[in-house]
């Protein structure tokens, strides 16, 4: 057996899980919610939901992995000694794969948004327009780099590929953030985006809507139940200390979320200042794509010269914040073909790059049929009935006593912290029906 990799430091560990966490949902998806679901109100709501359910399946998840230092697939049959773990790890890495097949999609239209700026800035109008045109030829190129990025940096294994690649990314992601944030609030509408934002409306704060919105944003933003925080928390080095390092990476993730809303809402009202149009019909905030692909566009020509500079700056954080996520979903089936099925790591990468490349093909040549639905299928659907699942091996299936043994490995005084009083049972009982209902709630 080949030695299995490891993180090398605390802070590696800290910024490859956040960086898993951040992705487009943080930054396209938080923001207008927010707006939209008033304003600070929301945050409270989501800060709350965030360490009340989606915290104690993260720890679910890095316990079960450190505890087995196996992937998913490997991690879960250890722990049912039957068929159930076999088949729900496989379950995960096949919904990890359709979602990266997705993903790999916008984080092409990320990558040629990106070039777009660099090619306008040369003069190149003809390539200017192929880049923005929704060609199948463009789409396939851009999808194509982007898993060729994913892999090259996963290929690298976990210290040399990404734990190295998430220590320069992840700062460098905030760091644009907050330039570009210093940047938008000196510009004339920006004060409204503010008020919008950070001005708490109460009253909202027990519309069912707004929790649902909220739990759901709170779990999917931490990328859980797809077994990329298990196979992270596989390559934890022992001497850590579990709940503090997972209460660690659920506050990067939160901070980043709410520092992209400092940039994003005080963007889109300076939008509307420059006569951009940032409402829909029913009058709520544009959200998802298009408030990346039409609302900021917009706002970067309307500002001059220098929006071509805040264009490039603003789509480089977009596809790291893409790749961050997309690399820990490629780590999740290739960790299950290298020590289950003994490929080599080179071979794994390529062979699940190409398949999950040929899926993405398959959605952009059928796009108005299969893109809306892949994405349904995957993240409304199969990612809460995975972080249910995971809930029962936590909490019924694994027994207590080995994942006592397995919290103090690196937290000596376990058995007698709070975390230890309230997390057993908490999973147990009370995320399992939580998750439950707002999954319900959300199919119906």
């Amino acid at each position: 057996m080949a030695m299995r990799g490891e993180f090398s430091s605390r802070i590696g560990f800290i910024l490859a899980a956040a960086g898993s966490a951040v992705g487009l949902g943080n930054i396209w998806g938080f923001p207008t919610q927010v707006a939209t679901n008033g304003g600070a109100a929301f945050v409270l709501v989501y800060l709350l939901l965030a360490f009340v359910l989606a915290y104690p399946v993260l720890m679910a998840e890095l316990i079960i992995g450190r505890s087995n230092r196996a992937n998913m697939v490997d991690a879960l049959t250890n722990i049912s000694g039957n068929v159930s773990g076999t088949l729900t790890g496989l379950w995960g890495c096949v919904t990890v794969s359709m979602i990266l097949a997705f993903y790999g999609i916008v984080g092409g239209w990320m990558l040629a948004y990106f070039a777009d700026g660099i090619v306008q800035t040369a003069g190149l109008e003809e390539t200017s327009a192929w880049l923005m045109g929704f060609s199948d030829s463009r789409n396939m190129i851009f999808c194509g780099l982007f898993m060729l990025l994913t892999a090259s940096i996963v290929l690298g294994g976990v210290k040399s590929g990404i734990e190295k690649w998430s220590v320069r990314l992840m700062p460098t992601l905030v760091v644009i953030i907050l330039a570009l944030i210093v940047y938008v609030s000196f510009q004339p509408g920006a004060g409204e985006g503010w008020a919008a934002y950070l001005l708490p409306d109460f009253s909202r704060i027990l519309d069912p809507d707004l929790l649902i919105s909220a739990m759901g944003q709170a779990f999917f933003s931490m990328s859980l139940g797809v077994g990329t925080m298990l196979v992270y928390g596989s390559y934890l080095s022992k001497q850590e200390n579990l709940p503090s390092i997972g209460a660690w990476v659920a506050l990067v993730d939160i901070g980043v979320a709410i520092i992209a809303g400092m940039l994003i809402i005080p963007a889109m009202y300076v939008a509307l200042n420059n006569g951009v149009e940032i409402f829909t019909e029913t009058g709520a905030l544009m959200d998802g794509d298009q408030l990346i692909f039409n609302v900021l566009p917009a706002l970067f020509e309307s500002i001059g010269p220098v929006g071509v500079l805040v264009s490039v700056a603003f789509f480089a954080l977009m596809v790291i914040a893409s790749v961050t996520s997309s690399i820990s979903m490629l780590e999740v089936p290739v960790a299950y073909l290298v020590e289950n099925r003994k490929q080599p790591r080179s071979r794994a990468v390529w062979i699940m790059a190409a398949l999950i490349f040929a899926a993405s093909c398959i959605i952009i040549l059928n796009f108005e049929s299969l893109f809306g639905l892949v994405i349904a299928a995957t993240t409304q659907y199969s990612q809460p009935l995975l972080g249910f699942a995971l809930c029962l091996f936590a909490g019924w299936v694994w027994r207590r006593d080995a994942i006592l043994a397995e919290l103090k490995e690196g937290f000596a005084d376990a058995e007698h912290s709070l975390f230890w009083k309230i997390w057993p049972w908490y999973v147990k009982f009370v995320c399992p029906v939580v998750i439950l209902l707002m999954f319900v709630r959300s199919v119906l």
